[in-house]
């Protein structure tokens, strides 16, 4: 079992940071991608920023720019900074991770979600 826990949500205003933080713990024996997802009201959950235990990075166009994903890999964690929020940034942030257990079974896992709500 993997479990993630998340923190860091809130409100804030437009323009305002936030940083989101991720911590996975369990039977792992890698995680090979981290990342976040975020779901707005009545739209489907969407792909945010994911980064790779090599470092490689990916973003969404709309956050390229504004939001950094970092990870430590030696405490099995995951960040998120985002600077310059704006109101369509609002929603539930998922922090995911896929990785392989010690037992050698590839997992996918999702943590419990963190609200983020920017203020116009």
């Amino acid at each position: 079992q993997v479990q993630l826990v998340e923190s860091g949500g809130g409100l804030v205003q437009g323009g305002g940071s936030l940083r989101l933080s991720c911590a996975a713990s369990g039977t792992i024996r890698s995680i090979n991608h981290m990342g976040w997802y975020r779901q707005a009201p009545g739209k489907q959950r969407e792909l945010v920023a994911t980064i790779t235990s090599g470092g490689s990075t990916k973003y969404a166009d709309s956050v390229k720019g504004r939001f950094t994903i970092s990870r430590d890999n030696a405490k099995n964690t995951v960040s998120l900074q985002m600077n310059s929020l704006k109101p369509e940034d609002t929603g539930v942030y998922y922090c995911n991770a896929v990785g392989v257990t010690t037992n050698y079974i590839a997992y996918d896992y999702w943590g419990q979600g963190t609200q983020v709500t920017v203020s116009s």
